[in-house]
C-alpha cells in the first residue's frame, strides 16, 4: 500500500507514535512518507517560534521520508489557526499528489486537526482515510472549556470520526471517555502505540546497595501530568528515607514555574529538573533510573511507562492509565491525586528485590512491538482500501 501519514502535531512537540507507526508499517514492505504542517506557538517557545525556516521542504527522520513545514500561529486565535493550518495541510497534500501520485489511504493521527483534515483531503481526491485517536479526554476538556469553542469544533471532528473508514484508540476505553464530546457511532478499534523495543532495549543496572535509589518521570509540566502530587509524596518519601533521589524531565520541567512549584517542598535539593530530552535522552534518563513514577491525571494510553518497561525498569502510576493498556508485570497502580499512597507505592518498590528486567522487556515486545503493531495497522489499513472507505 503507498500510505500518507498525516500528524496534527510532530517534532519539536512530540508526535514520535506517528514515526513509529510509520516506520512499522514500513518494515512491512508498504510505501509511507509523512506529510507534517508544524505550527509554531510563541507561547511555548520565543526562540522556536522566530529562528524555525517558515518553509516546506523534504528531510529524513529514521529513514522515513517527512514533507516538512513550519508556520506560525497566532496567539489565542484558535479557530483562525485551524484554518490556516488546515489550508497549509491542503497545499502540501497538493505538491505531494503531484510527485508522487494519490496513496491508497491517508493514515491521520488525533481528530484535532489532523483527521477533520484528512476528511477534507478525502472527499477532494476520493481517498480512504483513518484516523488513530491519541489524545486522552483531558485534552479536548481544556480545549472545550469555552462554549464558543464547543459549538464550531465538536461538530468538524465528530463528522471526521463518522466519515473515517476506521478510528483507531490507542486505548479500548477511549471511545466511552469521549462519548461526551462524540457519541461513539463511528466505526472503531483498539490499537496501542509503538514501542521501539530494538532502541529502549533492556539493560541492567548498577546495584542500588551503596548509592541512591533513583526514581525518574518523563512528562511535559502541566496540571495533567500531577507533579504537585508527586512532589508531595516524593516529600513525604524522604522523611522515612534519604537515600531516594527524583529525575524530572519532559517540555518545562525546567522552567520558573516548575522550580517555584518544587521550592515549596523541603525535597527540592533531591530532585534534578533536566527540562526536555530528544529520544537518546529520554533513553538515558531510563537506563540511569531503577524506576519509573507517573502521577498523572489522565491518560490516552501512557507510552512512557511501556518504554520505561522495555528498558528493564518497573513502573508506578496511577490509575488514570487505561486498564486495556496496563502492563500484566512489573507496574503498580495507585489511585488519582494520591499523594501518601504514592508515596508507599514508592517505598514499596525501593524495598523489593524480584525485578526480572529481561522478562518485563519480553512482556513490552509481546504487546507492542513495532511488528505486532505493525500487522495490526496493515490489517485495518487493507481493510479500509479494500472497502474504498
Amino acid at each position: 500500500m503507498h500510505i500518507v501519514e498525516l500528524p496534527s502535531f510532530f517534532t519539536p512537540y512530540g508526535g514520535e507514535f506517528c514515526l513509529e507507526q510509520a516506520k512499522a508499517l514500513q518494515s512491512l514492505g508498504h510505501e509511507v512518507r509523512i506529510i507534517s504542517n508544524v505550527q509554531l506557538s510563541l507561547r511555548i517557545s520565543g526562540w522556536r517560534y522566530f529562528c524555525y525556516p517558515l518553509s516546506t521542504y523534504w528531510h529524513e527522520a529514521d529513514g522515513t521520508s517527512v514533507y516538512q513545514h513550519f508556520m506560525h500561529g497566532l496567539p489565542k486565535v484558535i479557530r483562525p489557526n485551524v484554518r490556516r493550518w488546515v489550508a497549509g495541510v491542503q497545499t502540501m497534500f497538493a505538491a505531494y499528489v503531484r510527485q508522487y501520485g494519490k496513496p491508497d489511504v491517508i493514515h491521520a493521527h488525533c481528530g484535532k486537526w489532523a483527521g477533520y483534515a484528512a476528511m477534507l483531503l478525502s472527499d477532494a481526491y476520493h481517498v480512504p482515510y483513518v484516523i488513530t485517536e491519541h489524545l486522552p479526554k483531558e485534552i479536548f476538556i481544556q480545549e472545550f472549556e469555552r462554549r464558543s469553542s464547543r459549538e464550531w469544533a465538536i461538530p468538524m471532528i465528530q463528522r471526521a470520526y463518522q466519515q473515517a473508514g476506521a478510528v483507531i484508540t490507542v486505548s479500548d476505553e477511549l471511545p466511552d471517555e469521549l462519548s461526551g464530546y462524540f457519541p461513539n457511532s463511528y466505526r472503531h478499534v483498539f490499537i496501542p502505540n509503538v514501542v521501539d523495543v530494538d532502541f529502549y532495549a533492556c539493560r541492567a543496572r548498577r546495584p542500588v546497595e551503596g548509592r541512591s535509589f533513583c526514581f525518574c518521570c518523563l512528562a511535559i509540566f502541566d496540571e495533567r501530568k500531577g507533579y504537585d502530587v508527586l512532589f508531595e509524596a516524593f516529600d513525604q518519601l524522604m522523611r522515612i528515607r534519604s537515600d531516594v533521589r527524583l529525575v524530572i524531565a519532559g517540555r518545562g520541567t525546567d522552567s520558573a514555574a516548575c522550580k517555584k512549584m518544587l521550592a515549596g517542598y523541603s525535597c527540592a535539593q533531591q530532585v534534578s529538573c533536566l527540562g526536555e530530552l530528544d529520544k537518546e535522552g529520554v533513553r538515558s534518563c531510563l537506563y540511569e533510573s531503577d524506576a519509573l513514577v507517573l502521577a498523572t491525571r489522565g491518560e490516552s494510553q501512557g507510552l512512557v511507562l511501556l518504554e520505561a518497561l522495555s528498558t528493564g525498569i518497573p513502573v508506578i502510576s496511577t490509575e488514570a492509565i487505561p486498564m486495556s493498556v496496563r502492563p500484566s508485570e512489573g507496574a503498580v497502580f495507585v489511585p488519582v491525586n494520591d499523594a501518601e499512597t504514592l508515596m508507599k507505592a514508592m517505598l514499596a518498590m525501593m524495598e523489593k528485590d524480584s525485578v526480572k528486567p529481561q522478562e518485563l522487556s519480553e512482556m513490552v515486545a509481546r504487546m507492542a512491538s513495532p511488528a505486532t503493531i505493525g500487522r495490526k495497522l496493515e490489517s485495518v489499513l487493507a481493510a479500509v482500501v479494500g472497502n474504498g472507505k
